[in-house]
Parts: C-alpha cells; sequence; structure tokens
C-alpha cells in the first residue's frame, strides 16, 4: 500500500518562498495554497503550475511512503 502526503508547506520553506510569493508565481489564489497540505485532491493545472514554479517534479510535491500489507 502507498501513502501519499501533500508536502507544499515545507518545500516552499526549503527554497525561501511564500504563498503569496507562489500565489503570484502561478495565479493561483494564496488561499488554495494555504489548503493545499490539508487538501486529499488536487487539480492537476495546480500541480503542474506548482511544480514548474519551484523547479520541482509534480512527485516532488508529495511525499510517498510504502506500508507493508499485514
Amino acid at each position: 500500500m502507498i501513502n501519499v502526503k501533500p508536502n507544499l508547506m515545507p518545500l516552499l520553506k526549503e527554497k525561501g518562498i511564500t504563498q503569496q510569493q507562489l500565489s503570484e508565481m502561478t495565479g493561483i489564489p494564496q488561499g488554495s495554497l494555504s489548503r493545499f497540505d490539508r487538501n486529499t485532491r488536487h487539480e492537476s493545472a495546480h500541480l503542474f503550475s506548482i511544480a514548474r514554479a519551484l523547479g520541482v517534479g509534480v512527485e516532488d510535491l508529495f511525499k510517498v511512503q510504502e506500508q507493508e500489507d499485514n
């Protein structure tokens, strides 16, 4: 089983970019960005816009952990 968790806020901190700056770079409302790590569904257009603006792959916006089935 795979466990996927959004990882945007730590990534922004690492890159020294604020939510407001990312909003200006992508055109995505700041409120949507602030909820990114709490949401379980994400618009694909947002994912690609964020990844391009940050210079990362879409998969880098998430932490993926494999869990063993018992």
